[in-house]
């Protein structure tokens, strides 16, 4: 799906970039500007439901922080359940974690262990793909309590660090894509 969609919003004009944030060298894709405007927060929202809304979906699974703004609105469009993934010690009952690497070390998420029961189907939901370590950190914890992947959808990504070919063999859609 294109940037630019039927509802004539061109969601790749809403995001900024910051030179070196967090770090030197490092391009960081701003999501802010899309949010604060009703009209592109809405026609992001829309068209990821429009891509999820025939896959059956039981659960959203997204990521903190960002992974969920939208991941809950999307959870309510597609009239399915949403499962927040924390930061390890932020869920107050029995977890599953999963570490992932980021460039300067580890990090890891954690579900409730009860969070996908009996195959459910679930749709990964985070604000952008990049290297795919974070969505494969959520494939694994779906994985290893009975769900099934059904697929992965993000507002950005950036096809340079290849996070595509790393959630293989998931489905990936993308609203816009960065270079």
């Amino acid at each position: 799906m294109s940037a630019l969609a039927d509802d004539g919003v061109n969601l790749r004009g809403y995001i900024r970039e910051i030179p070196d944030f967090p770090h030197a060298g490092i391009m960081f894709k701003d999501i802010t500007p899309l949010l604060l405007d009703p009209r592109a927060l809405d026609a992001a929202v829309a068209r990821l439901i429009k891509y999820a809304r025939d896959l059956e979906i039981d659960y959203v699974v997204a990521a903190e922080a960002r992974g969920f703004i939208l991941g809950g609105a999307l959870a309510r469009g597609l009239r399915a359940g949403f499962v927040p993934a924390r930061k390890r010690g932020k869920l107050p009952s029995d977890v599953v974690s999963s570490e992932y690497a980021l460039e300067y070390g580890l990090d890891a998420l954690e579900v409730h262990a009860d969070a996908f029961a009996g195959g459910a189907r679930v749709l990964i939901h985070d604000d952008l793909l990049a290297t795919g370590g974070t969505a494969h950190a959520l494939a694994d914890l779906v994985g290893r309590l009975g769900g099934d992947v059904v697929a992965c959808a993000f507002l950005v990504e950036l096809t340079e660090f290849g996070g595509r070919k790393k959630l293989e063999p998931h489905a990936v859609h993308s609203l816009i894509s960065f270079d």
